[in-house]
């Protein structure tokens, strides 16, 4: 055996870059998986933006190369030019094993790159050489479709990548842990059923001593993945608190990712419709009410959810509002209808106990 060879998988870089969501519910996994597997190897993780603080929150051990948001720009040859001088980091870190959980373009451009330099790549990558895309990109042949779509794009070292590529998770029988497990399991190979996924944060005071008297509840409504938020939040929480329970709402984490962790840590419940927002409550333990509206809950396995109700007529507009969508009629749960399941949720936990 080579010295190469005996050195395989001691020095790791796992990669994935998009959202915060997608670092706790895909990255994080990932990285416990290796450590489970590998448990002597130095993991390295890459990923953007705030992703980076939730690693470092999560697994202090992990070393975390972040990429700012400056370094990612707007522009497609900028952006390029950023990655190219990433790649060039990762190959002076000889790493042994180099996994990109990625499917945005650049990622897998950076894998590609690094797969051409006859780096330790598996994962996914640009199904077309870098020297091909630059000719392309000089002699302007290269096309939006293709770099917009990763249907086009896109190959990859995962056998089961074309369930992911086919969109078979949409129909398909979920996991325990709804859709990151799927991709994590069924689409890269990597078995994370058994994986931890839970953050250890220290709790938020001010919640602490709301939650000595009563159950707290936190309403995460600013945001969902159907485009359209939740419009009834101010008449849930009076609804609720008219019930006794102490309500929070998620701006007053005032956008900082480690005290809304140390919320949610602290509450009982929180209620919020698909979105980012699950898989945080689920990293430190936080049961959550999913209004479901027409998402699968299957895809978010939330501990408990609402019945899938259609698109609503008046708040669901895709574009701005206008005057017709004001006459046109709600189906958006109704907040004393979220307040009553509320109640039936914490009676069915204390039965449980």
């Amino acid at each position: 055996m080579s010295d190469k060879e005996a050195n395989f998988e001691k020095k790791v870089l796992i990669i994935r870059m998009l959202n915060t969501a997608e670092v706790v519910s895909i990255g994080l996994p990932a990285i416990r998986f290796f450590q489970q597997g590998v448990p002597d190897a130095e993991i390295h993780f890459l990923t953007f933006s705030q992703g980076g603080k939730l690693i470092s929150i999560a697994e202090p051990s992990v070393t975390v190369h972040c990429l700012p948001a400056e370094q990612w720009p707007d522009n497609f040859f900028l952006a390029m030019e950023s990655f190219l001088g990433l790649a060039e980091q990762i190959i002076a870190q000889q790493y042994s094993q180099i996994v990109n959980l990625d499917t945005a373009f650049m990622p897998c451009f950076l894998s590609r790159f690094l797969k051409d330099a006859l780096e330790p790549v598996s994962g996914n990558y640009l199904n077309t050489s870098v020297k091909q895309l630059l000719s392309q990109v000089e002699d302007q042949s290269l096309q939006a479709d293709y770099v917009n779509s990763a249907d086009s794009y896109l190959a990859s070292s995962f056998m089961g990548m074309y369930k992911w590529q086919h969109n078979s998770w949409h129909y398909a029988p979920m996991p325990d842990g709804g859709y990151p497990e799927y991709y994590l399991s069924h689409c890269c190979g990597l078995d994370v059923s058994n994986v931890p996924v839970t953050i250890k944060v220290t709790p938020d005071k001010r919640l602490r001593k709301e939650a000595k008297t009563s159950k707290v509840v936190a309403l995460c409504l600013s945001q969902s993945d159907d485009d359209y938020v939740y419009p009834h939040t101010v008449e849930l929480k009076k609804a609720l608190q008219a019930l006794g329970y102490y309500v929070w709402l998620e701006s007053e984490a005032k956008e900082d990712l480690t005290t809304l962790l140390k919320m949610l840590a602290t509450s009982d419940l929180m209620i919020a419709k698909p979105s980012a927002l699950r898989w945080y409550a689920q990293s430190v333990d936080c049961a959550t009410l999913l209004i479901t509206a027409g998402a699968n809950p299957a895809i978010y396995m939330p501990d408990f959810a609402t019945d899938a109700t259609e698109r609503c007529l008046r708040h669901g507009q895709s574009e701005s509002p206008s005057r017709l969508s004001e006459t046109q009629p709600c189906s958006c749960d109704l907040p004393q209808d979220l307040a009553e399941s509320v109640s039936s949720i914490f009676e069915h936990l204390a039965e449980e106990q």
